[in-house]
């Protein structure tokens, strides 16, 4: 009986297998012409549809995971072709603020760096970055839940990253990062690919990771200093940036019910309060970076 089960099996695959087969077959019987004939068609058909007209308004985005190929492409042709690719991270930041906390931050500055500058959008937030030895854990990773990458494998993915937008047209690729792991390699990946396209469409902009800078702003200008550290992994200034994207990720209400909303000696609450700092040191990193992009670009035009 398993015999004859297995024979109806096999037939039944080779009937479903043929219709391929055959087809193969057929396309391997073609002549260099036609091929050749076939290929250019579809080619043709290609660069006509890469040509199609927006059916629909763009929706008013930066990020580029969020807009259509064809919102991407006309926005191009709209003059945006700087694209800045952020590099956040996945590490320990004590017993309140979420994994992803670089990440988070990223979210609302990329944005507002690109929509300052005018004439760029922002690539998908590499997440994952170095974070210490995996094998002998590290630095952030003897914590659980840290995701660290090989250097040479974050390298490898900001290089494929570049190129890949360099192949779409965009004339600039701005490497900023928010943990200073991350800043080696993105300075090595921008010089080498510089290097191998023989002209200057890379730019790693360190400035965006002037903490000192902007603790020295909310102290001078804001008026807020911080206390002795609390000997976590975690700043009231970088909460505030953090709360503007989302209170949650520093677990906000968590904190204010079990009387734990402070850090280094400050209230994070209210919570609007704390909002409107990271509002406005978010401000001062946005404006410190783009005038760095902006010489940046101004130099390798030069």
């Amino acid at each position: 009986m398993r015999k004859a089960w297995f024979a109806v099996a096999a037939i039944a695959l080779v009937a479903a297998l043929a219709p391929g087969a055959a087809a193969q077959q057929g396309r391997g019987n073609l002549s260099p012409e036609e091929r050749a004939r076939r290929q250019a068609e579809r080619e043709l058909a290609l660069q006509e549809e890469l040509q199609m007209a927006r059916p629909m308004e763009a929706l008013n985005s930066v990020w580029i995971e969020e807009l259509t190929w064809i919102e991407i492409r006309d926005a191009m042709r709209g003059g945006k072709t700087t694209v800045l690719v952020p590099t956040g991270g996945i590490e320990q930041n004590g017993p309140y603020v979420a994994m992803g906390k670089h990440n988070y931050i990223l979210e609302s500055t990329c944005e507002a760096i690109a929509r300052e500058l005018g004439n760029a959008l922002c690539a998908p937030i590499i997440k994952l970055v170095p974070e210490g030895n995996i094998e002998e854990p590290s630095g952030h990773m003897r914590y659980p839940g840290t995701i660290s990458l090989r250097e040479e494998t974050f390298e490898a993915v900001l290089t494929d990253v570049g190129a890949s937008l360099k192949a779409h047209g965009f004339e600039h690729i701005i490497y900023i990062g928010d943990s200073g792991g991350n800043q080696r390699g993105m300075a090595a990946v921008a010089k080498a690919l510089n290097e191998h396209w023989g002209e200057t469409i890379a730019h790693h902009i360190p400035e965006f990771y002037d903490n000192a800078g902007v603790v020295e702003h909310m102290e001078k200008v804001l008026g807020i200093v911080e206390g002795e550290s609390d000997g976590y992994h975690d700043f009231y200034w970088i909460t505030a940036l953090q709360m503007v994207t989302d209170p949650a990720t520093v677990r906000y209400d968590q904190r204010v019910a079990a009387n734990k909303a402070t850090i280094n000696g400050i209230s994070i609450a209210p919570k609007e309060k704390t909002i409107e700092v990271g509002r406005k040191l978010m401000q001062f990193r946005v404006e410190n970076t783009v005038k760095a992009i902006h010489a940046a670009i101004g130099e390798s035009t030069h």
